[in-house]
């Protein structure tokens, strides 16, 4: 009789960008079964949805992949990706300041891990996977490592995995590296980033000038790779 098999089960918090959609390879590669869950959150750069639907049917696991709405985010607004009114920063507005960005949604991380270790625990997933990045992104509170060893310990208590001492890892493979090493690692095991998209503008062909693509193309040029998507 032969033994049992033991399957890891992991959610990646899939949206269709270049660090999430690394952390869905690395999952891979790390022999989990992937769970993938997306958030349309009425985001200006909704297109990324599309995206994350390529990424999940990249990874054959399509039938898996959850799309929660969260429209709320948009009647709350106070951030350039969910408020019309508030303009998407350009490299020198951006730069001229060390405030936190206008581009940081209030409460979205939060949200994000709340839904997906509900996803999480239905599944039996042992790990949630989050493309958090301290490094390029230090403006945003909801992407430190302080955050998220919080969150870790909240799941432990609020949940039934939790206190029967099983619990749920936050992964954030993506935490310290730069853009370029995440590219590097993400070319190597063969991350789909044509499928991607990182643009805050949300067309068909990336702007270019956002801080999100500015990050984008100095990652692939540092890391010595032609990013495959078109820009305008």
């Amino acid at each position: 009789m032969s033994a049992q098999v033991s399957v890891k089960r992991a959610v990646v918090i899939l949206s269709g960008g270049l660090d999430s959609t690394t952390c869905m390879g690395i999952a891979k590669e790390a022999g989990y079964e992937l769970y993938p869950i997306s958030f349309d959150y009425g985001q200006r750069h909704k297109i990324e949805i599309e995206n994350a639907k390529q990424v999940a049917a990249h990874y054959g696991v399509a039938q898996r992949h959850k799309i929660i709405k969260l429209d709320f985010l948009r009647d709350f607004g106070g951030s350039a990706l969910t408020d019309d009114s508030i303009d998407v920063p350009n490299v020198t507005e951006s730069e001229q300041t060390d405030e936190i960005p206008v581009t940081y949604v209030p409460g979205r991380n939060l949200l994000f891990l709340s839904i997906a270790t509900s996803y999480a625990e239905v599944t039996g997933s042992s790990a949630i996977y989050i493309g958090v990045n301290a490094l390029d992104y230090s403006g945003y509170p909801d992407c430190r490592p302080e955050f998220i060893h919080k969150v870790e310990e909240v799941i432990e208590l609020a949940t039934k995995v939790g206190v029967e001492g099983k619990g749920i890892k936050i992964e954030t493979p993506l935490i310290d590296w730069t853009k370029a090493r995440i590219i590097e690692e993400g070319l190597k095991i063969g991350v789909p980033y044509e499928l991607t998209t990182s643009c805050y503008n949300g067309k068909a062909e990336a702007c270019g000038v956002c801080d999100s693509c500015r990050l984008r193309l100095k990652g692939f040029e540092e890391a010595g790779a032609k990013d495959p998507i078109p820009y305008l």
